[in-house]
Order: structure tokens, then C-alpha cells, then sequence
């Protein structure tokens, strides 16, 4: 368990600040577990490597990293010890800060031959220092990244990599991070000796993982699981859409652990408005998180991106960019979208690339391509389950995509089709290794994979 400042009272809350100044977070892993820590991709476990440390074992993710901290923080320094067990020639293990979102953040990374300081913004690298050095696996490196303002700057085992300035990000969590490597980390340090660390408010910390969003604040409590809809219930989708009650500028993800009620406010604007996945996400749910009565402009960069099981109720895009939500969670466990719609995807409005099951529920989509995918060519292949219940689609080509041979189902009730009599219900696909594009096989009805019957689809 990682560990954070202490609490604090109201009439010890000066000496309180001073030892939260000092050491803001630790975690050496020696209880065994990853609490306080968020994970994106690739196959994280904590084990036993001369001490407890966190390892990422898939050397052929990606992308994978794990966040920690508090989104507000500003000037601090954050040190690791890193121990690259595989890294291909194009690979790294790093240590980030200030990440402001899954793409977006400072980055000291081990590479073969160097070891580089970098700003990463939406995926774009600016190499900020360098210098030349033997990264070998198995041998434990100690790295040092600092953010003061708009200077950065790192180290290796006490030996400055470089300096530069930057203001790709002006505050954010830490994170590890491995590409196309497998690496063990351990005794992750943040503390505030780059400058004064994030502002206390007269509610004390009980842990690491204060997450702070952009107004409306979320809610510290955890919505209760929803119950799946299948077969009844819910109000029917129209096709009208809602107005909005004002506007939120968004610069940068909005990270939410627990609950965001925006109240019906329109969210905008994020990335490009093209198909790129390379685009930041508007949202970044935590496991467990809540997103809803929420209004997603355009551009929206790459929708919202749930990071283990969350809800998504009456939440409505106006113009789905790459997807408007990504399924990334690979711990099992069920999601939710109850309400809302989407209109122009023209590939697919729901991505679902890691495991268990996405519930869709009283949900409208309008000029779409898919209104589920199951990856059928990502790096890592799941077991994939999709209901999909009291649906309105409107010029949509398909309904759900999935693929057989993985053991992916989907199971479809009361679904409603405007204007598309030639519609893929449920397409069946033979899902393959990254690289390549599936098959489709044909589609599917009543053959233990594409669980309907004809009587559950209604065409207007």
C-alpha cells in the first residue's frame, strides 16, 4: 500500500503541512498490493525481486503504465529504482510526472544505449536531455525526475541526464511506464523539494490518491453497482437530445475517481476531431468511477477511457471523434452506459479492448458505424461480453461486433434500427494478432455467441 501524508487536525494542521511538504507519497510494495495506484495496460502484479516491487511482466504491450498521486500536484520531485527485465529495440521502462492525462506528462525513460529526458504531449515527444549509457536488463537503475515551474530535469544513479524547459504540463500524478519492455519497479518517492506541493484544505488526507477534476468536483463516494437492464425497464430512447445548462472548458483529461455530475453542462474541447487513437481521452474513469448527465463536445480527442469497471449514465456526444468510450479495464467486473447517445462515428462508438462484460442500456446512436467492437486485434486477447438492451439506432451499419474464436457474446434485446434494413446485427469476426485486420466470418443469431432472436429486433 502505497503511503501518503499523514492526517492531520484542525489544531495540528501547521506542523501537518510542513511533514506533508517533506514526502508527499512512497510506496516500496513490501505489503504486497498496488492500492493507490490506477493501471493502463499491460500485465502488472506485485513480486518478489530481491524485495516486493511492481512488475510488468508483457513484454510485448505497447503501452503500459500505472498512475499514482494527485492530479493537483505541481512542484516535486519523484525518484524510482527501475530494473528493465526486457526491452526490445524500440522499447523503454520510465519513470513520469506530471501526468495530466494517459498520454500526456514528463518522462525520464531507460532506452538501449541512453537514457532520455522527455516532454510527451498527446503522445508527441520533445526530447528535452539525453546522455549516451549501457542500459542493461536484470541491473537496477535509479531515476530521479524533477518539475519546477516550467524547468525539468533528471538523473541516473545520481548523474544528470539534462535540463530543459517546457509547459506541456503544469501539474499532475506520477506514473511508471514500460513500451515494448518488461520492468520492476520499486521505492517510488514523491516529495516536494522542486518547490511547495499541492494546497491543503481543512479535509484531511486519508490516502495518496486525492484525485482533483475540473469543476464540477466529483463526489468521494462510489456510486452502487447498477443493475443490468436485460428485458425490461428503463425509459425508451427518442432521439431527442438535450440542452445544455452552460459550458466547461477543458484544456487537458479530466480524471475522475468516484463521482462526476456535471449537471447536464456541456464539456468541450479536446484533440483534433480526426480517428487518431493517439488522441487524449476528454475523461479518464478510475475502477469504480461515475461519469454522468454530462454533454461531450467536439472535438472530443478520444471520448472517455475507463480504466477498470465504471458507469456511464446519460452521458451524450455531439460528434464522436476516434470512439466515444474505450474499455480498458482487465481485472473482469461489469460496465455501464445507461442512457445518453452519440451522434457521427464512423467507425464505432463503443471500444471495448479489455475483459468482462459492457452493459448498454435505453441508449440512441445516430450515423454510426458499430455500436460495440470487441478488439479483434489488440495487443493483449480477452474474453469480451457485451449486452445490449432498449437501444435506438438511426443509420447505423452494424449493431455489435465480436470474435468467436476468443469466446466473446453478445446478447441483444429490444433493439430498435431506423433507416439501415441492410444492418450487421451481430457480426462475427475471427479475432487476430496485432498487425493484422480479423476476418469476418458471416453474421451470427441464436449460435452461443450472438444470443437474439429476430422478434428482439425491431426495423422502422
Amino acid at each position: 500500500m502505497a503511503a501518503g501524508a499523514v492526517a492531520f487536525t484542525a489544531s495540528a494542521a501547521i506542523f501537518s503541512q510542513i511533514a506533508f511538504a517533506a514526502t508527499l507519497f512512497s510506496d516500496n510494495f513490501e505489503d504486497g498490493d498496488t492500492s493507490g495506484w490506477s493501471k493502463s495496460g499491460g500485465t502488472w502484479a506485485v513480486v518478489s525481486d530481491g524485495s516486493k516491487a511492481l512488475q510488468q511482466s508483457n513484454s510485448g504491450s505497447e503501452n503500459a503504465r500505472e498512475f499514482a498521486g494527485d492530479t493537483g500536484w505541481t512542484n516535486y520531485t519523484v525518484s524510482a529504482r527501475v530494473k528493465p527485465t526486457s526491452l526490445a529495440s524500440n522499447g523503454h521502462a520510465a519513470l513520469l510526472a506530471r501526468s495530466s492525462s494517459s498520454t500526456t506528462f514528463y518522462r525520464l525513460a531507460l532506452l538501449p544505449g541512453s537514457v532520455q529526458l522527455q516532454a510527451v504531449n498527446s503522445g508527441s515527444v520533445t526530447v528535452l536531455g539525453s546522455v549516451s549509457r549501457t542500459v542493461s536488463t536484470g541491473t537496477w537503475y535509479t531515476l530521479s525526475l524533477t518539475v519546477s515551474g516550467s524547468s525539468i530535469s533528471g538523473s541516473v544513479d545520481g548523474s544528470p541526464v539534462g535540463s530543459g524547459s517546457s509547459s506541456v504540463a503544469s501539474k499532475g500524478r506520477i506514473g511508471v511506464q514500460t513500451v515494448y519492455a518488461a520492468a520492476s519497479f520499486d521505492d517510488v518517492t514523491v516529495s516536494d523539494a522542486a518547490g511547495p506541493g499541492p494546497t491543503l484544505t481543512s479535509t484531511p488526507s486519508t490516502g495518496p490518491t486525492s484525485t482533483r477534476s475540473p469543476s464540477p468536483t466529483p463526489t468521494a463516494t462510489k456510486s452502487p453497482t447498477p443493475t443490468p437492464t436485460g428485458g425490461g425497464g428503463g425509459s425508451t430512447p427518442t432521439g431527442s437530445w438535450p440542452s445544455s445548462t452552460g459550458s466547461v472548458s477543458v484544456s487537458g483529461t479530466v480524471s475522475v475517481s468516484g463521482t462526476l455530475d456535471g449537471g447536464m453542462k456541456r464539456y468541450c474541447c479536446i484533440g483534433d476531431g480526426s480517428q487518431s487513437e493517439s488522441q487524449d481521452p476528454m475523461f479518464e474513469l478510475a475502477d469504480g468511477a461515475t461519469l454522468k448527465n454530462v454533454i461531450i463536445g467536439s472535438p472530443a480527442g478520444d471520448g472517455v477511457h475507463c480504466l477498470g469497471r465504471c458507469t456511464i449514465q446519460n452521458v451524450w456526444w455531439e460528434d464522436v471523434g476516434e470512439d466515444a468510450a474505450t474499455f480498458l479495464g482487465t481485472s473482469g467486473g461489469d460496465s455501464y452506459v445507461i442512457g445518453g447517445g452519440a451522434k457521427s462515428a464512423s467507425d464505432k462508438v463503443f471500444q471495448h479492448n479489455g475483459n468482462g462484460t459492457v452493459h448498454i442500456s435505453n441508449f440512441y446512436a445516430s450515423d454510426i458505424g458499430k455500436l460495440y467492437r470487441g478488439c479483434g486485434n489488440c495487443t493483449n486477447h480477452y474474453e469480451r461480453h457485451v449486452t445490449v438492451d432498449n437501444v435506438l439506432l438511426n443509420k447505423a451499419k452494424y449493431v455489435v461486433g465480436i470474435n468467436t474464436n476468443w469466446g466473446d457474446t453478445a446478447t441483444l434485446t429490444r433493439v430498435v434500427v431506423q433507416g439501415s434494413s441492410s444492418i450487421h446485427v451481430c457480426a462475427e469476426y475471427q479475432g487476430v494478432a496485432k498487425g493484422s485486420e480479423p476476418k469476418y466470418l458471416g453474421d451470427g443469431m441464436g449460435d452461443g455467441h450472438c444470443n437474439f432472436s429476430s422478434s428482439d429486433i425491431t426495423y422502422k
